[in-house]
């Protein structure tokens, strides 16, 4: 069995992190969301008002700290953490809209807790899933893109045996792993770096279980890791 490992590399960066992991199994994804979570993720986007105060967009405590922890190791020019995107967008005219129910619950989940969450196709992984520093060269291939995109040295990645699973922590997944209507089990992640915010990260993970039982039938387990508890089986 294949596990979710994060290495010392991370830890050397970020000693107080907490890294919060759903693992979805045999959920039943559809097309189109249903009414409720289509109102849902309307409510998220006005929800995420509360964390966006400072009239400079980026003086937002929440927008500074990922900005900050994205300069700690190397990254792709423009690179910003994907609460950062989801944040902005809920300000402006184009606000995230519905695309099917899983992702309708964790942008809504994203929004409401403000924290970066990603998901990604649990049986396309290669062997284990590592977090860490990589020494560059991963294979990588953006979504809808058909050149290849490695990862850099230095660069914090999600990665597999086969290459980058997503690249920059959180910034941008791959179209090997993506999630797709095909996709029934799903791997999902929540990155908290400030020990302060655990009740949020536990809150979030609450928020998706809940939804993800309720609107997609799923067999859901949860396990929050850190520096004392750094790997799990997936």
């Amino acid at each position: 069995m294949s596990r979710f490992i994060i290495d010392q590399s991370f830890w050397d960066l970020f000693p107080d992190a907490s890294i919060g992991v759903l693992l979805l199994k045999d959920y039943e994804n559809a097309a189109e969301s249903p009414q409720e979570l289509v109102d849902m993720l309307a409510e998220s986007n006005s929800l995420a008002a509360k964390y966006l105060t400072a009239e400079n967009f980026s003086d937002n405590p929440v927008i500074q700290v990922w900005r900050q922890a994205f300069r700690k190791f190397r990254t792709k020019k423009g690179a910003r953490c994907s609460i950062e995107a989801l944040l902005k967008r809920s300000q402006g005219d184009n606000p995230a809209h519905t695309i099917n129910p899983l992702v309708d619950i964790y942008n809504s989940a994203s929004l409401r807790f403000a924290l970066p969450v990603g998901s990604e196709d649990l049986d396309t992984f290669a062997g284990d899933l590592r977090l860490t520093i990589t020494e560059g060269g991963d294979e990588f291939y953006l979504i809808g893109e058909e050149e290849n995109n490695p990862s850099l040295p230095g660069e914090l990645v999600y990665k597999d045996d086969a290459g980058a699973v997503c690249r920059c922590f959180n910034w941008r997944d791959g179209q090997r792993t993506m999630i797709t209507e095909h996709t029934r089990n799903a791997f999902m992640i929540i990155e908290n770096i400030e020990p302060e915010r655990i009740g949020d990260l536990k809150g979030i993970m609450g928020f998706v279980q809940e939804n993800a039982e309720r609107y997609l039938h799923a067999s859901v387990t949860k396990q929050i890791l850190d520096i004392d508890h750094r790997e799990m089986e997936l």
